[in-house]
């Protein structure tokens, strides 16, 4: 005789009889009943909603490694009014902080951005003037999961940045508005097939996080280059533990109207040196960034996505 499906603290006792469910691991699981198509509409309709809404966001974030995810944390936290969309060329969010150096998985991170480690809840070692945290991905999944857990908080992973949006803002300025946008794999064949047309995100800040000279990597950086709002990029120097963290921390900023830095994609900007497997300033340069974006949002008044004014005292 076939095991009877009961209710229990995990399921409906409805969903159990309507749908003749069974959590059973003797060999008579059964699952709900589906169609193909309600797996195609579930999904269409949630990811064209999200893109319909966020076309117009308070704050982009491109790029969602340790630098991105920790700016997204702590803004959302701050500013849970605020609409953040991150944009993550790559598949699978994190960046290089799934590995500590040299594919080692233990994460190295200075003294004082263990702090940081104890608000998102990340065992770690204690080393003296740094902690170890046993496997950087401990670190990478618990901030992910935290930030998507966030009602404010969206994040659209295979999507390419390929433009920033230019526009003369109220006072006449050339702002960064926003962003063009594509799908990864539409942006990286480009030259193997037709004109492929982007998308686009309007947003009174646009905050890169998109790392260090790479294939995707500096690209809001090497684009304010090749669209004449930098003379030339600094590039990054070599690796300097001790003068490359501070730095980066101290140097995030606004560093066009519209555009902020953050991470090391600010070292091919500035010029800094390379700081190599030690993850404290991505944090720290995450929360400057945050605290950037808030103070440039409390400053001016945003309508559609637009700055038309500065609020006055």
């Amino acid at each position: 005789m076939a095991p009877v499906a009961t209710a229990d603290n995990t399921h409906n006792s409805s969903d159990v009889q309507k749908y003749d469910i069974l959590e059973d691991y003797k060999g008579s699981y059964r699952f709900a009943p589906i169609e193909e198509a309600q797996v195609s509409r579930a999904m269409i309709k949630r990811y064209f909603n999200t893109m319909y809404e966020r076309a117009v966001s308070d704050v982009v974030i491109v790029g969602a490694g340790s630098a991105g995810l920790s700016c997204a944390y702590r803004l959302a936290n701050d500013r849970p009014d605020l609409k953040i969309t991150i944009l993550e060329a790559n598949v699978a969010p994190g960046g290089g902080a799934w590995l500590g150096g040299q594919l080692m998985t233990p994460m190295v991170i200075r003294k004082p951005a263990d702090r940081f480690l104890r608000e998102i809840g990340v065992d770690y070692e204690d080393e003296g003037p740094f902690v170890v945290v046993k496997h950087a991905a401990l670190f990478t999944s618990t901030l992910l999961s935290k930030v998507l857990a966030m009602p404010n908080v969206v994040l659209m992973n295979a999507t390419a940045v390929e433009d920033l949006i230019v526009h003369s803002d109220f006072e006449g300025k050339q702002r960064v508005a926003g962003v063009v946008t594509n799908w990864t794999l539409v942006a990286l064949n480009h030259d193997t097939q037709s004109c492929m047309d982007p998308n686009t995100i309007t947003a009174p800040v646009i905050i890169s996080a998109t790392g260090h000279d790479g294939p995707m990597g500096a690209f809001s950086a090497k684009r304010l280059v090749s669209a004449g709002l930098l003379k030339e990029l600094g590039n990054m120097r070599g690796l300097d533990m001790n003068r490359a963290e501070p730095a980066i921390v101290n140097g995030t900023r606004e560093v066009t109207p519209g555009l902020i830095l953050t991470g090391m994609e600010l070292s091919e900007h500035d010029g800094s040196n390379r700081m190599g497997p030690t993850f404290g300033a991505m944090i720290g340069s995450g929360i400057k960034a945050a605290k950037e974006a808030e103070r440039i949002l409390d400053t001016v008044e945003v309508v559609g996505g637009k700055i038309v004014g500065r609020i006055t005292a």
